[in-house]
């Protein structure tokens, strides 16, 4: 009798999961990993814990390579007829994604009171490249700034305060050229990967904006733009202080651990994993200003794929606020380095706690406060590469950088035409 209990209950149990597998609603989502650390590790482990709460829910996390790539895989995927729901993609490419018509935006699908609060409850600084033409389209998640790594036993050998890193590009100019020996440099920007996204942060800090607010015009042969890639070329060929040429992207964390620069300009999506490597004391400062402070924000939004089911654009908003909620969101900064997007993940104890004991964790979210939206306009990926290429023949000498703007302007002018 107890054998024949103890079946019977065991198959209406296996009856009731097998129905709840086969009722789950389905996700997939594309998600770049561009910076170093186990972040499929960390992303994982929140899609399971999501999961362990939704099991009515399964997401499929497909890793994509950068941004870019993360971008042409998606949209291949939803070309070639694949079931793609999310995506985290660039912030920059809202413009072009929904020109295209390819995401649903956000403020149409959440609805109610309580989703309207939670689209309001991020930080404006990362709202806007999500947003355009008065809609929500993306979500911030994986959002950065860019921050000013240093060596503090460096700078204790120079003479140099540890606790008062450069506030000024001539005083950071000044500390790089005591900094710089035979056997290491001052100063590393990276000028591959991402060179349109340093060179703005050096635009912004001598009070220009690259693009207008609405993508449709780039402004790159303004003689402040000229004057901020003349700096960036200075660096190696007048003051020294920096390689000649290019610098890796995806490199440059590395020697900074290893010794082999006493500063670097980085994305604070770095962060935990310098804090893990780094065999010394390190700081974390905003960048230096010039004629004002400024920092682009970086880094990427949850994105929804038109095509979805009913269910599953709801159990897509269920899973984007889930992972975006202050407790995540806390956490996924602690785990990673990348900012906290809303005020209230600061709030949470946890953070505070780790804020304490580390203070490097606060320092992009302090600098949300003079940051302006990452480059971004229609035809984003072309334009984005004339800027990068112009930047990239500066650096290596071969056209000066007012040709090398000028040009980029023209052929930029000629691929927004029809924007305007």
């Amino acid at each position: 009798m107890l054998k024949k209990f103890v079946m019977t209950t065991s198959s209406a149990l296996l009856m009731g999961l097998s129905a709840q597998a086969l009722s789950a609603v389905e996700l997939t989502m594309y998600y770049p990993i561009s910076v170093g650390g186990p972040l499929t590790e960390v992303v994982d482990g929140m899609i399971n814990d999501f999961q362990a709460e939704n099991p009515d829910i399964k997401v499929k996390a497909v890793y994509s390579g950068n941004y870019d790539e993360t971008r042409v895989r998606a949209l291949s995927a939803l070309r070639a007829g694949e079931p793609v729901q999310l995506s985290v993609l660039g912030a920059l490419d809202t413009h072009d994604l929904v020109d295209q018509g390819l995401v649903e935006a956000f403020s149409d699908v959440a609805q109610g009171d309580q989703n309207k609060a939670w689209l309001s409850s991020f930080y404006p600084a990362l709202m806007a490249n999500g947003t355009l033409d008065g809609k929500v389209w993306g979500i911030p998640f994986q959002r950065s700034t860019i921050v000013m790594f240093y060596n503090k036993d460096m700078f204790r050998e120079a003479g140099l305060d540890p606790e008062q890193p450069p506030k000024t590009r001539a005083e950071m100019v000044e500390a790089a050229q005591k900094l710089t020996t035979d056997k290491r440099y001052g100063l590393m920007i990276p000028s591959t990967g991402y060179p349109y996204w340093m060179f703005q942060a050096l635009a912004l800090q001598n009070g220009h904006q690259l693009m207008n607010e609405d993508g449709t015009q780039v402004y790159f042969n303004d003689p402040k733009a000229v004057e901020a890639l003349q700096f960036f070329q200075d660096l190696a060929q007048k003051h020294k202080v920096s390689p000649a040429g290019t610098i890796e992207w995806g490199t440059l964390r590395q020697a900074f651990v290893q010794g082999q620069t006493a500063m670097m300009w980085h994305t604070t999506g770095n962060l935990t994993a310098v804090k893990n490597e780094a065999p010394f004391e390190f700081g974390v400062a905003m960048l230096p200003s010039n004629e004002t402070a400024g920092s682009p924000t970086g880094g990427g939004n949850f994105y929804l794929f038109k095509g979805a089911s009913d269910e599953q654009k709801e159990a897509a908003v269920e899973f984007v606020r889930w992972m975006t909620a202050p407790e995540r969101a806390a956490k996924w900064s602690m785990a990673t380095g990348y900012v906290g997007v809303s005020p209230a993940a600061y709030e949470t104890q946890a953070l505070q706690d780790y804020a304490k004991t580390f203070p490097q964790a606060t320092v992009a979210r302090d600098q949300l406060a003079v940051a302006s939206p990452e480059f971004a306009t229609y035809e984003t990926a072309r334009v984005r590469e004339l800027l990068s290429n112009a930047v990239q023949a500066a650096l290596t000498q071969s056209k000066t950088p007012q040709a090398a703007l000028d040009e980029a302007q023209t052929a930029a002018d000629r691929l927004l035409r029809s924007f305007n």
